[in-house]
């Protein structure tokens, strides 16, 4: 994986494919993203809100979160929080915020958590699956969250302390806060925030609907080469259903939005995904006798660079997982660049081996799922085999179509794309993995500089 910003470029890898050119009109940065979509904070229609507004920290130790909490509350049924430009909020205590109704939190300036590890992982909340902390947790209904203000993780010394470690390792102890988390909540909308430097996942959402998100940015850089965040995921979620997301930047360690069990009705429209593992269903089917699924989604206008893969399907495999299905999902209008594999159905989540795959296969069916104009390249880490779909011998794979689809392999030569299991015709060309052509394409490796974003796409 590769973690840097947008602008970065690998000088230290020999590139057998050069990077495009980057075009006036496409953001590099997170300031040029701004420019190209910027936000302004809207006074809400309708009657006047009466505004709160609480003291600032005096220091990165100046706690100040019971005036925070108390701020929601005279906020609460009407009204709104104000958190001034300049001025930093400085949460070290778990806050329940699972009261509110309309209301309001206008961020200009900064929230930020402490970094006492030791603390947060005795005193933070906890949900059981995978064993998530949050830091606090929202919930209720009509609650908007606004401005061009920072919600800060501190995520660094979580990263420091985490390093070498597996967030799904049973026998993992090092749990890491969430940064935004929002349970039985109807109605969030989150417009302008910058997610930055969270512990573990950015934002999870648990038996809500109704969640918005437009012009926000989601970053995660460390500072420490050999601590690079880890799964910092900008989106999860658990049971929930009607999800947009309009305008994203994410620049982070893990997938740049990936709902998990039970998920209905989502529509992402413009993400910029540096560093990531992908736009990615799932993963699903982990617990065992838990039927789970995802359906009904469309990600559409994405620029995938320097990630794992670009459009991504997971499901459990192994001993002791459950079961379910992943239906109705349009990817449409990608554009891959340095990615390892641009469409990808794992069928063997989570690091298991071949061997365990095989002996205890996933349950989740996979259907009606479009990949509609994709291009750019990959990475070469596959040599010249572009996507590749594998259903699990105990699932059923069908109505699964490629359209458009014109991603290249730096390495040179026909692209190959490669799929076992899938029932019926696929629009294009699939062979085998364990086919001549497939095992040719697989040796044909090869390496290419980090990317820029690409040249206007044509959708645009």
């Amino acid at each position: 994986m590769k973690f840097l910003a947008f602008a970065t470029l690998a000088a230290a890898v020999v590139s057998a494919f050069p990077a495009p050119d980057l075009p006036a009109d496409i953001p590099r940065s997170l300031s040029e993203f701004k420019e190209k979509h910027p936000y302004t904070a809207k006074r809400s229609k309708g009657h006047c809100r009466k505004t709160i507004t609480i003291r600032a920290s005096k220091t990165d130790t100046d706690d100040v979160a019971d005036d925070f909490l108390s701020g929601l509350k005279q906020a609460n049924n009407g009204g709104t929080l104000y958190l001034p430009k300049g001025k930093t909020f400085v949460i070290g205590k778990p806050l329940d915020l699972t009261f509110l109704n309309d209301v309001q939190v206008h961020l200009e300036g900064e929230i930020k958590f402490t970094n006492d590890t030791a603390y947060w992982q005795k005193n933070a909340f906890a949900h059981p699956f995978q064993n998530s902390l949050m830091f606090w947790k929202w919930g209720g209904k009509n609650i908007k969250i606004y401005g061009n203000g920072v919600l800060n993780g501190n995520g660094q010394r979580w990263w420091n302390e985490f390093a070498g470690l597996e967030i799904l390792d049973p026998t993992n102890t090092y749990l890491r806060p969430i940064l935004f988390y929002a349970e039985n909540a109807t109605g969030i909308d989150i417009e302008g925030i910058h997610f930055k430097d969270s512990p573990c996942w950015t934002t999870f959402f648990v038996t809500s609907k109704h969640i918005s998100f437009k012009d926000v940015a989601c970053t995660a850089e460390s500072n420490n080469a050999t601590a690079l965040p880890k799964n910092s995921d900008f989106f999860d979620s658990l049971n929930v259903e009607h999800v947009s997301v309009e305008r994203a930047w994410v620049n982070v360690g893990d997938d740049c939005f990936s709902p998990k069990s039970n998920a209905t009705d989502l529509y992402v429209n413009t993400m910029y995904c540096n560093g990531t593992h992908g736009q990615s269903m799932g993963s699903i089917g982990q617990y065992a006798g838990e039927k789970t699924f995802i359906k009904d989604v469309v990600i559409e206008n994405l620029w995938m660079l320097n990630g794992q893969h670009g459009a991504r399907l997971k499901s459990w495999a192994g001993p002791n997982v459950g079961y379910g299905f992943i239906d109705n999902v349009t990817f449409r209008n990608f554009w891959n660049a340095n990615n390892e594999y641009s469409a990808f159905l794992d069928s063997c989540y989570f690091n298991i081996n071949a061997t365990t795959c095989s002996q205890y296969p996933s349950q989740v069916n996979i259907s009606n799922v479009n990949f509609e104009n994709f291009s750019g390249y990959t990475s070469g880490k596959y040599g010249r085999a572009v996507a590749r779909l594998t259903c699990s011998p105990n699932a059923v794979c069908e109505n699964i179509k490629f359209k458009n689809f014109n991603v290249t392999s730096p390495c040179g030569g026909e692209p190959v794309i490669i799929c076992d299991g899938i029932s019926g015709d696929l629009g294009v060309p699939c062979v085998n993995s364990t086919s001549p052509e497939a095992t040719a394409a697989l040796k044909d490796k090869c390496s290419t500089a980090m990317a820029t974003l690409p040249k206007p796409t044509p959708w645009l």
